[in-house]
């Protein structure tokens, strides 16, 4: 078994300022992208079936030439994504609902596919109704969640700066994934909505074992910070080494969702090292030094 080794970080060498500057930066280039995508799209991430409504068909790959060239010339309108599952010889073809769409699409979509010469293996069909139901469903579910780790952080802790502290950094840990998910056009289903309810669960667990040993352990402030390092950061890097093998090898076997999992919680959980040893540390050290705490 390989061991991590934790470098010790000499805090001293850096102001809180220079500490918060990073993270926040990051912070703020998110919610830049997020914004520019309400703008543009007017929703925060690229929205998948289940959110907008629409139909997938999944066409037989039958090794019959270039099929993702067949689909694309096949329909009388451009489907919105193509993608292979090489371990089911399957073409998955997206089409999102749009405000014109006939009652029959379905059939219609299926029929075109058919006349085209493509062999049709299953069809599923989301009412832009129904999706929209879900997509809020999903989001009060994630609001919710968040909601309720910031009342438990502060019931726990019962001081304002170190509980601040766990949710900025939770925050932030939510936001910058989702910004990455834009830029590298993964969609918000159902599946990353659970991938990112996982980050807020790794975002507090490690900020809470950073706190507690600052604040309710025995020991000198930068002893306790490097107590909880050793093993925070051990635990964050063993789980993202974890997804980065997951990431990889569902790419190779084209599962799609394990793929976009595994790339959502790898950065996120990269965000949780920058946020809780670089932003809440800044934060604990002006409340213990400088704050309240004095």
């Amino acid at each position: 078994m390989v061991a991590i080794e934790v470098p010790e970080v000499d805090y001293t060498d850096y102001s809180n300022r220079q500490l918060a500057a990073v993270p926040l930066a990051f912070l703020v280039l998110a919610l830049a992208i997020i914004g520019g995508w309400v703008v543009a799209t007017g929703a925060p991430a690229n929205l998948g079936l289940e959110f907008t409504g629409g139909v997938e068909l999944r066409v037989a790959d039958e090794a019959n030439g270039d099929v993702e060239q067949q689909i694309r010339t096949a329909f009388d309108r451009q489907p919105d994504s193509v993608r292979t599952i090489p371990g089911d010889d399957v073409v998955v073809v997206t089409f999102q609902a749009a405000e014109d769409d006939p009652e029959g699409l379905a059939d219609d979509l299926q029929d075109q596919a058919e006349a085209a010469g493509l062999t049709t293996t299953a069809v599923d069909q989301v009412s832009p109704s129904f999706a929209s139901d879900t997509a809020r469903t999903a989001l009060f579910g994630v609001a919710l969640a968040f909601l309720g780790m910031s009342v438990l952080v502060f019931a726990l802790f019962r001081t304002f700066v170190p509980s601040l502290a766990v949710v900025a950094s939770a925050f932030s840990d939510l936001v910058i994934p989702i910004a990455a998910m834009n830029l590298l056009g993964i969609q918000m289903t159902l599946g990353t909505i659970a991938a990112l309810l996982m980050i807020i669960g790794y975002s507090v667990d490690s900020d809470i074992l950073l706190n507690d040993s600052v604040l309710r352990r025995t020991g000198e402030f930068y002893e306790s910070v490097s107590r909880a390092m050793r093993t925070g950061v051990t635990m964050t890097l063993t789980s993202i080494a974890a997804m980065v093998v997951m990431a990889v090898v569902a790419s190779v076997f084209g599962v799609g969702l394990l793929r976009d999992i595994g790339i959502i919680l790898s950065v996120g959980l990269c965000a949780d090292l920058m946020n809780t040893y670089l932003l809440n540390v800044s934060l604990l050290r002006w409340y213990k030094f400088e704050g309240v705490a004095r």
